[in-house]
Parts: structure tokens; sequence; C-alpha cells
């Protein structure tokens, strides 16, 4: 995608007039902030989450000025389409927009990354979100429980190894289970734990504000 001096988010906004296009704010950087915080009622949304949820109501916006379905699961199913990895898909959602007067293309380069929404968020919007530990921290506690439930899955299997004598020495070992996320750009890999209390996983690709304006979906 290109990118550009100013704010892209600022940008597209007010291009395709998106200030009307958030149904519980009167403007589209009010709702934002509020789904990134968690305030008014949004549950706290993370930056791919709220990307992905800004670039849907672009391309609704787009479909309702062109007389495009919109109802259903079409836009979902169009965004899918044009942000995938699957290049034959995608021409042919481009080639099915062109035959509503929609350049699918350009929509596509209008849509932007979540680098770029957190930007908008933490630089343009002086945004600032409580990252500290909750009651209500379901994130963390859903990793604990997957983790825990991991341990106890492993640990079985280890005890019937054990008992058909396929592996010794079981009753003396310990069954530890660390999730690791890496970067999809560098060969970077860090404990969850460790990018959380930090805030990033890859110092390159994941704080720079100079990020290359992708698309990615991961």
């Amino acid at each position: 995608m290109e990118s550009d001096s100013g704010c892209k988010v600022d940008r597209v906004i007010e291009e395709y007039d998106l200030d009307s296009a958030d149904p519980r704010h009167d403007r589209m950087d009010e709702g934002l902030l509020a789904r990134w915080r968690g305030d008014n009622g949004h549950s706290a949304e993370g930056y791919r989450t709220l990307t992905e949820w800004f670039n849907k109501r672009l391309l609704r916006r787009v479909f309702d000025e062109n007389g495009r379905d919109a109802l259903g699961a079409r836009v979902d199913h169009d965004y899918e389409m044009l942000t995938g990895d699957d290049d034959l898909l995608r021409e042919e959602t481009i080639e099915s927009l062109a035959d509503d007067g929609i350049d699918g293309a350009r929509v596509r380069e209008d849509m932007v990354s979540w680098g770029t929404m957190r930007t908008h968020l933490q630089d343009c919007l002086n945004g600032e979100k409580d990252t500290r530990s909750k009651e209500t921290d379901w994130e963390r506690k859903s990793v604990d429980m997957a983790t825990s439930f991991a341990r106890e899955k492993i640990e079985t299997v280890l005890s019937s190894l054990a008992s058909d004598g396929e592996l010794e020495g079981v009753e003396t070992s310990s069954v530890t289970v660390q999730v690791q996320v890496s970067c999809d750009i560098c060969p970077t890999r860090v404990p969850l734990d460790v990018a959380l209390e930090r805030g990033y996983v890859c110092e390159e690709h994941g704080r720079t504000s100079t990020q290359a304006d992708t698309q990615t979906n991961t």
C-alpha cells in the first residue's frame, strides 16, 4: 500500500466520509478510541481487530454508495477475498466489484494496516490505554487455561509412555509449557509473557511508527 507524509487513517476517513459510518459515535475517531480502550460499553479491542472493523466499515460505505448488496456476510466475504493470499480469488473479487462500478484495487490500497492504526491512535489522537492486568483480563486467563490444559495432557501422555516402558525417568521429571510468539518479518521469537510485559513482539517491526503500510492478515 502507499505511504504518505500525512495520516492515512485521517485521509481515508475524510475521503470516504467515514465519520458517519460508526453507528455508535458521532465521529469515527471517537469510536476508534472507545473501542481500543474499552470505553462507553465497548469491549477493549486490539489493533488488528480494530483495523479489520475499520476496513470493513470502509468497504460497507463503498458498497452502499454503489448499490452493492452489503447484507449478511457479503462484506466479510469480500473483505477476506481482497486481503487474502489467494491471488486468483482476489482478482475474481475485484472483477465482481467492477461489475458494480467499484474499483476494488483502489479500495484495497486505501485499507489500512494495523501498524498504521496503532500510529493513528497513539500519535495522531494521543491515545493511551491501560494495559495493567485486571480481573476481567480474559485474554491472559485464556492463555493460562490453555497452557495448563496442555501441560496436563502432556503429563498424561508421559505417564502412559512410562507405563508402556517407552520412556524412562518420567517420575523424576516435570513438564513446562511456554507459549512463544514470532515476528512474521524476521526471525525474532520471544515468550508471550515477555512480549506482554514490554508491549511488543519485535522491536524493529512492531514499534516503529514508520512501518510500511502493507496489508497483513495474520
